[in-house]
């Protein structure tokens, strides 16, 4: 079995707080981790009606049927449950008592912040980063990469990815978001998915998406902080610091796994994908999913952010660092060209942060004296994974 990046981040945790929550999409290995780390732990799985039943209808006996410490698997199922667990918790703040999962943020985290605030850690976790997926499939192509994901069945089950991804859609983000939203009309948000993954890496316009698929502009803003709260997509934030420059201030959307991005757009093997349009953004995708996926298993926020003022000027990936900046230019590329460490260049101008990185789809690897440049595949080290 798979060790887990997050894990020691997890085991601290349960070591602190009687309740740990753990977040993150759907069949990115929250289940298999919990029961890995808390093997002497009860499990309940509120996805089964019976039980989901009894917690909604008669949650003090359910609780006593079911005694801590436990794992509850899917708890956004019964958000209820989670004022008496509160209750349970002050009794006895013993830590690792209770170890709740769940796939959906849009109702959970509130009801967590009204019950178990000061109870409860929170950490997330994404599915398979780089490093994770290398050692069940070993060196792959930035092709193969991207078409096979990083969802963990794909590579711990030798899932077909096509298969795989379009029956991930039709289950979960279907079924759920369908549910949450109570979309009548399931074509049109079925557009908005495609059109979504045609501009992974951009800037998104909620207007002009209105208007290619026939709804109101709150509609389609809406959905997309459903696709966010369920997992699906993430924004990277303009970065903002007084340059004396006009700086773009909408976000660029992100998904949380390339390879639904793929099943999406309708392709079919990684050298079709090799010659897709979109096949830049996605290359782009991944390398901040390394990013995002490296702070959240240290439980630290994103902090992420990308540069661009209004001549164009711009840095694909900052992070921020009590030290400074990371300054990352993204360029999917096998062929290295000078201009790759132009924006880079331009932000040291502007913001007197020395050195910055490129990765790129290339082999070359060198430290300069302005940047460095990375292959794709070799830059764990400098996430801090």
């Amino acid at each position: 079995m798979i060790e887990r990046a997050v894990r020691p981040e997890l085991e601290l945790l349960l070591g602190q707080y009687p309740v740990v929550t753990l977040t993150g999409p759907r069949q990115s290995g929250k289940t298999t981790l919990a029961k890995q780390v808390c093997s002497g732990h009860a499990y309940v799985n509120l996805e089964e009606p019976d039980l989901r039943a009894l917690a909604s209808e008669n949650p003090r006996a359910f609780l006593r049927r079911f005694p801590a410490p436990v794992i509850f698997d899917e708890i956004q199922r019964v958000p209820d449950l989670l004022s008496y667990i509160q209750v349970r918790v002050d009794e006895d703040r013993t830590p690792g008592r209770y170890v709740l999962t769940g796939s959906n943020q849009f109702h959970l985290r509130s009801t967590i912040t009204q019950s178990l605030a000061g109870r409860t850690a929170l950490l997330t976790l994404l599915p398979f980063s780089l490093a994770e997926a290398s050692t069940l499939s070993g060196n792959l192509s930035k092709e193969e990469w991207l078409f096979r994901g990083f969802m963990p069945s794909v590579h711990s089950e030798n899932q077909e990815p096509t298969r795989a991804y379009r029956n991930y859609l039709q289950t979960y983000v279907e079924r759920d978001l369908r549910q949450i939203l109570q979309i009548r009309d399931l074509r049109r948000f079925e557009i908005l998915l495609k059109l979504l993954a045609a501009r992974t890496g951009q800037m998104v316009n909620a207007s002009s998406l209105a208007n290619e698929i026939g709804v109101a502009q709150t509609t389609v803003q809406d959905w997309i902080t459903v696709l966010e709260a369920s997992f699906i997509l993430f924004r990277l934030p303009p970065y903002f610091k007084n340059f004396g420059k006009r700086l773009t201030k909408a976000p660029k959307l992100y998904f949380t796994e390339p390879g639904l991005v793929v099943a999406l757009l309708g392709i079919e093997s990684s050298e079709q994908l090799s010659r897709d349009p979109v096949f830049g953004g996605l290359f782009e995708n991944m390398v901040v999913l390394e990013a995002l996926k490296a702070r959240l298993n240290r439980g630290k926020v994103p902090a992420l952010h990308y540069f661009r003022d209004h001549l164009g000027n711009e840095v694909d990936l900052i992070e921020d660092r009590p030290q400074g900046p990371l300054a990352v230019e993204i360029k999917s590329s096998e062929s290295w060209h000078s201009d790759f460490a132009r924006g880079l260049k331009y932000f040291q101008k502007i913001s007197g942060v020395s050195g910055g990185h490129v990765i790129y789809g290339g082999d070359l690897e060198w430290e300069g004296e302005t940047f460095s440049v990375h292959h794709f595949a070799k830059t764990a080290p400098l996430f801090g994974q």
